[in-house]
């Protein structure tokens, strides 16, 4: 009798740790409906009728809420907020490859943008290029920093804040 009831507890323990989680069953739901059905409308229709991300979104913002409005990834809100440029979608520093116009190079003023970070080009010390930006070691910094990652240079002269 001994015998069978660990035998069952173990095919019980067994069973229950090699289920799938809610959370694995999730990912693959996801997954697999974002590789069939690939539209954006039709994931944010889905995820409006299923209730998908609405908790998410709050979380968001209030983390940002919790610190004075400012997101987490807080580079780009510094820099829109330093050039009078206090607009959300610049708060993704790659969206600042898209503001002003190319300036092709670096030099003094030249917003520079790196995939996941951007600042202001303020002088240059030695070969080097000082950058001034926010969310650099988790505070505004103005440093020399390498520039041979970065994916744009742009002259922001004349925009404005719309």
């Amino acid at each position: 009798m001994k015998k069978k009831l660990v035998a069952a507890l173990v095919a019980s323990a067994c069973l229950i740790a090699l289920s799938p989680t809610r959370a694995d069953a999730r990912s693959h739901r996801h997954f697999h409906h974002s590789v069939h059905h690939g539209t954006q409308a039709h994931r944010g229709a889905h995820h409006a009728r299923h209730g998908i991300g609405r908790h998410r979104h709050r979380v968001r913002l209030s983390r940002a809420h919790r610190l004075g409005g400012r997101p987490a990834a807080w580079c780009g809100w510094w820099l829109g907020r330093h050039l009078g440029l206090p607009r959300r979608d610049l708060w993704l520093a790659r969206n600042w490859a898209r503001v002003g116009h190319n300036a092709g190079r670096p030099g003094i003023g030249v917003v520079v943008v790196w995939r996941h970070h951007v600042g202001i080009i303020t002088g240059r010390t030695g070969g080097a290029w000082v950058v001034k930006s926010g969310n650099d070691g988790h505070t505004v910094r103005e440093r020399p920093r390498s520039l041979s990652a970065a994916i744009a240079f742009r002259h922001l002269g004349g925009v404005s804040g719309s």
